[in-house]
């Protein structure tokens, strides 16, 4: 039998190559390119990169000169329609120049403060209000955004009822430690469609602050039943736990400080608590 081209049987099938996944154009995110990412439909210019354990983010500022970061995935970001990878250029974009926040947003022209919202951030204890009012100050001042403590997370139930959360009044709570099974998510589900929980999984706000900015290697592991905090300034050697949040605190700058987890969480319960009601 002919297995010349006119041979529909000449040719062996099972030897076609495999259909290949989409291939997806590479971008290098220069700072300035404009893209929007795919899941969230969040459109504005890339300013800076993050590195976490689980990948590298790349932060964007939207036309009011706020900032956000997003996971660096394939086809996560679209330009003009169209679904690319971003991949970080080399050199390394420049750091946030002074003419920034501490969380790497636009700062705002010099103006009165605005009056403060109904809405409200809820943080469990007085060094995560801190560590927050020292990356997120000026954005939470221009917003008009208050951060109240609950000293300790099982206090939430009756803030919240103080409170009285509604469409023009939200809540957003940030939480230490949670993960799944534990205290932290068992005291936040349920809570209502206008309050959002964000939370980080290190066992306390100290442990997102990375370990170099704070002049050590790596979070020392602390037994099960020894007060976190404690154990922490024993295997350092920092003194009681007031000596060693002022060294916590003295070593965060700016939003580089932090680990991205906590980063994210605080934007998008800064987010959720300004936006206008639907």
């Amino acid at each position: 039998m002919s297995t010349g081209s006119g041979d529909r049987y000449g040719r062996d099938v099972l030897a076609s190559p495999r259909r290949r996944e989409p291939r997806y154009r590479l971008v290098p995110a220069e700072r300035g390119l404009v893209v929007e990412d795919a899941a969230s439909g969040y459109c504005g210019a890339v300013v800076g990169f993050e590195k976490s354990y689980d990948g590298l983010f790349v932060r964007l500022e939207d036309r009011h000169g706020a900032t956000r970061i997003f996971a660096m995935r394939p086809a996560a970001f679209l330009i003009d329609g169209e679904p690319v990878t971003l991949e970080r250029p080399t050199p390394a974009a420049s750091a946030p120049s002074d003419q920034r926040t501490a969380s790497g947003s636009r700062k705002a022209p010099v103006s009165r403060a605005r009056v403060a919202r109904a809405s409200r951030l809820f943080v469990e204890g007085v060094h995560d209000a801190t560590l927050v009012e020292r990356v997120w100050g000026d954005d939470l001042r221009a917003e008009g955004v208050v951060v109240q403590s609950l000293d300790g997370l099982d206090n939430l139930a009756r803030a919240l009822v103080d409170f009285e959360p509604s469409p023009t009044q939200r809540a957003g709570v940030l939480v230490d430690h949670l993960v799944s099974g534990s205290k932290e998510e068992r005291l936040t589900q349920s809570l209502g469609p206008h309050v959002l929980v964000g939370g980080h999984p290190y066992i306390d706000v100290w442990q997102a602050v990375k370990p170099a900015s704070v002049g050590i290697e790596q979070w020392p592991t602390i037994p099960r039943g020894t007060d976190w905090k404690t154990g922490i300034c024993a295997a350092l050697r920092w003194g009681s736990p007031s000596d060693g949040w002022r060294r916590v605190l003295a070593g965060v700058r700016d939003y580089r400080d932090i680990e991205v987890p906590l980063l994210r969480s605080v934007e998008e319960l800064i987010d959720f608590v300004t936006a206008a009601p639907e």
